[in-house]
Order: C-alpha cells, then structure tokens, then sequence
C-alpha cells in the first residue's frame, strides 16, 4: 500500500476537506454506515485505516471498551491523538497489510475508506476473519467498483465545464488505477463488486447489508454534490462471521 498521505502538500490539502474539519457529521457516508454498527458496549475494536480517528472517538462514545485504530500515515496518527483522543484508544502506524491479525482478538473491525488501497483484498478478509471473534462484525466502506473503474476517477466535462457523464472502463480488470486527488497522484486498486462480496462469502462470512452511499438531502446544496445522484461512490458492507 503506497501512502500519499504523508505527502506535505496531499496532507495539507485533505486537512481542508470538511469531513477533515468537521468529521462525521460533514461525511455524506455516515448516516448510512452508523446504523450498520452493532452494539459497542464492553466491545474490543479494531480500525483499519484510521485516518484522524473518528471512527475510533464513536466507538469509545459507545461504550467500547478497547479500541485500536491502525494507520500508515504518521502524520494521520499525530492528528487523531490530538483530535480523538480517549483512555480507551490506542492509536499505531501500521500498514493494514502489516497487522499481526491475533486469533480471536476483536469483537468488531472497521475500515472507511481505507481498503481501495489494498491490492489483494482476499488476504484481508481471511486475516480479519481470523481475528474477530465468534458472532464478530466487519464493517468497511470502500470506493464503489463504478467510482474506481472510472477512467482518470472524473467526469467527461462539456466545454463549459458541466459534468456530461462518467465514463467507466476495464471493469473487469482489477488492479491499480492512477488519479489526480487533492494536487497529488494517487495510486488505488480497483476491485470488481464480484471480488468484494464473494471475497467475503468465500472466507467465512456472511453478508448482512450492503448499501450505495447516497448523498443525504440536506447536502444537496454544496458545490457538486447533485452530481453525486448521478453514480455510485461508496459502497457499504457489514458482514458477520458465518457461523
């Protein structure tokens, strides 16, 4: 997993992003994927791909009793300690891909807008099934398969600037895609939505919701956001381990 996020000016510019500033409330996701969540009471939690650790702060406010959110990025961890701070959080620079995954460890596992950047997601889910415990959640939110088959990741643009369409090709082959995020290049994989639900089914899963991230209305007034009814850009799951 390459980590832009270190990146001065990639880091400088994601601090300006509202959900950055504001966190969950700004994040046109978390409507949808909050009542994915199980009860966190007395719950051990894991994090992958933290970011500046709200989601951590949510499980701590829900009563978890262990929560520990995983990052590549230092300066990503430097801010969620700052931010999202609580008695019960541990905060560690470590790859998703470089997690020990201990048997038997957590009670839910959590991962926004983390995973497009994994090229082998199978690896993942076995390791994640491996670590959460009998009846354990995973809940991610990734790129939707739409979004990350887009060529360039951006609309087709008329010649006075409107978004026309969003062109889609290569679906079926996986791998990396370049994209220009925030004045930097960007390095993601891309994953069929075959990959992604079978992936889980095939290692011990089962699937108990998958959802498109829709734009909430009361958004609808900010700058693009209307253009986001137009195609998928998340997509949600929450698996169970199968019994």
């Amino acid at each position: 997993m390459k980590n832009e996020y270190d990146n001065e000016v990639f880091f400088n510019e994601y601090a300006k992003m509202s959900r950055s500033k504001e966190g969950l409330a700004a994040a046109g996701e978390w409507r949808q994927l909050k009542p994915l969540f199980p009860p966190l009471q007395g719950k051990s939690v894991l994090d992958l791909g933290c970011g500046y650790g709200w989601h951590c702060k949510f499980a701590a406010e829900q009563g978890a009793a262990q929560v520990l959110g995983l990052d590549v990025s230092s300066k990503m961890i430097e801010e969620a300690k700052k931010r999202n701070k609580e008695h019960v959080i541990e905060y560690r620079v470590c790859g998703i891909e470089e997690y020990e995954y201990p048997e038997n460890r957590w009670d839910c596992v959590v991962s926004n807008l983390a995973l497009h950047y994994i090229e082998t997601l199978e690896i993942i889910f076995q390791k994640v099934h491996r670590t959460l415990r009998p009846q354990g959640m995973f809940i991610f939110n990734i790129e939707h398969p739409v979004f990350t088959a887009g060529v360039g990741q951006d609309w087709i643009y008329s010649e006075d600037g409107r978004p026309q369409y969003w062109p889609v090709d290569h679906y079926f082959i996986p791998g990396e895609r370049s994209t220009h995020f925030l004045g930097c290049e960007v390095v993601k994989q891309h994953h069929t939505l075959t990959q992604i639900l079978m992936g889980l089914l095939n290692h011990g899963f089962e699937l108990k919701a998958v959802e498109e991230a829709k734009p909430p209305e009361e958004m609808m007034g900010l700058p693009g956001m209307k253009d986001e009814l137009r195609r998928p850009m998340m997509l949600l799951v929450k698996a169970a381990v199968r019994k």
